[in-house]
């Protein structure tokens, strides 16, 4: 194989200081809402434009393209693609290894700058970004501001990140030796996120892939490949080299399966459900002609998670985070709660004040901020609204249960809870991905413990109680991979909360965390006789 000239070395600009969270817009000042009009109208002048494939730094265009709606207004096209297809992946899977010749021999210092000049950037148009999201995937002002807020964090968490690696030193020194342990990158690696964190998660795992020096074919999900090709744009401005990273929009059957086959691709990061999860690790555990490698597969799939309200809880914190749990952003997390777990001696009161609550919920355009919009296509609402009839059979609908036509004509649904749920039953198990809550009954804490570890999946977790005693036994006893004690089980920050669970709910991967970057490297010991 040919080996492409290095680019010229980047300038070096590294920051200092301690990791600090991106502060989120404050919306209750007249100011921040005035430029976050300003910005909507900025992106609205420009939807619908055309964005090509871009393989190692070529652009191409496809005869089928992919279209990216406005959920919350169908007609609206946000961004049309390129699809590509099985032709696509060898030449994009090439350039990348040709990228990879010299990419993974730039020094750490060089990749973590582009990460700092990317998060420089991205937080002088952080309004911009989160537009694209209002449109996009209907995210309200709030969480469009939590995906984009992430995404900086991740760029400065990996960073960071990436220059301690490159200091690890074994901890032993044997005599008449000099021992090093340095951390390698892996090669070719598959990118595939969804679109429900369509940038954070996107960005974050194609940022902790680069500053460890490898390459990437990115296939963002057809439902939010705007903000991908948006968040590559920023990558070459910030000067990243042709064909590290890859952008490749495709189907999952044709374009991804073939990806995650490929013998020169050495690893897969992926987000979405629990059976593309399976797919992609089965597929990836076949050897291919000419692989020298097990593919290493990093999976965050999906979720059931439960938030258990104990009888001595305070009962109108429990409500507040239940709800927001359950419905930010349509329930359209991994992290969601779709299960309250609730001791049957404050149920009634607890269902009372929940379901206040949660009407007074508003919905609509996510343009105007409302505390929900659409969920992210006409697929997804009739699977939603047929769980939703499936719980009026196996419990009691207190409030919501259908279509929310007076929003407007996107994909709209009411928040919609059950109470009586039993365990065991679809509801209580099924990762449904949208507003719809089961509520269920325990006798004791012990029983609430037992429900809401009796699932396949161990993602998220969160227990409202006031015993100390029960809290230090969910610690030990509720097998999640992010658990949350007396705050709602959404919201994890980089660094604070390494997210990623257990069972079927991945790999328990810890993106933001101190290990993550451990997954995109391999480890090198040298011993040095000294003479």
């Amino acid at each position: 194989m040919a080996t492409m000239e290095a680019p010229p070395r980047m300038q070096v600009r590294l920051h200092q200081g301690p990791f600090k969270s991106e502060p989120f817009f404050d919306f209750t000042k007249e100011e921040n809402v005035r430029k976050m009009r300003s910005a909507i109208e900025k992106v609205r002048s420009q939807l619908g434009r055309e964005y090509d494939l871009v393989i190692g730094g070529k652009r191409s265009r496809t005869t089928v393209k992919i279209r990216s709606i406005n959920p919350a207004n169908p007609l609206e096209v946000v961004g049309v693609h390129q699809k590509a297809g099985k032709e696509h992946v060898e030449p994009a899977v090439s350039a990348a290894l040709q990228a990879f010749s010299h990419w993974s021999r730039t020094t750490v210092e060089e990749r973590a700058s582009l990460l700092y000049r990317v998060a420089d950037v991205m937080r002088q148009r952080k309004l911009e970004y989160m537009a694209w999201l209002v449109f996009e995937v209907s995210k309200n002002w709030g969480e469009a501001d939590a995906d984009i807020s992430e995404t900086i964090d991740f760029c400065e968490y990996y960073a960071r990140e990436a220059l301690r690696f490159a200091k690890a030193e074994p901890s032993i020194q044997l005599p008449g030796e000099r021992d090093t342990l340095t951390y390698i990158p892996l090669g070719v690696g598959a990118v595939i996120p969804p679109w429900n964190f369509a940038c954070a998660i996107m960005a974050g795992m194609t940022l902790a892939s680069i500053v460890c020096g490898n390459t990437v074919v990115l296939k963002p999900s057809s439902d939010s490949p705007t903000i991908a090709a948006k968040f590559v744009e920023l990558l070459e401005e910030c000067g990243m080299p042709e064909g590290v990273v890859n952008f490749c929009p495709g189907g999952g059957a044709s374009f991804g399966d073939a990806l995650v086959a490929h013998g020169k691709v050495r690893y897969i990061a992926f987000t979405g459900s629990r059976e593309v999860g399976l797919h992609i690790n089965q597929t990836a555990a076949h050897q291919q002609p000419g692989q020298m490698w097990i593919k290493r597969t990093v999976l965050e799939m999906g979720g059931k998670d439960a938030i258990i309200v104990d009888a001595d809880a305070d009962i109108d914190s429990a409500v507040e985070g239940v709800a927001q749990a359950a419905f930010g952003f349509q329930g359209q997390k991994c992290s969601a709660c779709s299960r309250a777990i609730v001791d049957e001696r404050i149920y009634d009161q607890f269902l009372q004040k929940l379901k206040a609550r949660v009407e007074k919920i508003t919905i609509g355009d996510p343009t105007m901020n409302p505390g929900m919009a659409a969920v992210i296509n006409e697929g997804s609402m009739k699977d939603i609204l047929r769980y939703i009839e499936i719980g009026k059979k196996d419990g009691r609908l207190l409030t919501g249960g259908t279509r929310d036509t007076g929003a407007g004509e996107g994909y709209f649904i009411k928040p919609t809870i059950f109470a009586d749920i039993p365990p065991k039953s679809t509801l209580e198990q099924e990762e449904i991905f949208g507003p719809v809550l089961a509520v269920i009954k325990s006798r004791n804490f012990d029983q609430a413990l037992e429900i809401a570890n009796d699932t396949e999946f161990g993602l998220t977790g969160a227990v409202y109680s006031n015993s100390r005693e029960k809290l230090d036994r969910a610690v030990r006893e509720f097998h999640v991979g992010n658990l949350y004690l007396n705050r709602k089980c959404t919201g994890a920050m980089v660094g604070a909360h390494p997210f990623g669970g257990f069972n079927m709910s991945g790999t328990d991967s810890k993106s933001g965390g101190p290990d993550y970057l451990y997954l995109f490297t391999q480890a090198k010991s040298i011993g040095e006789k000294i003479t």
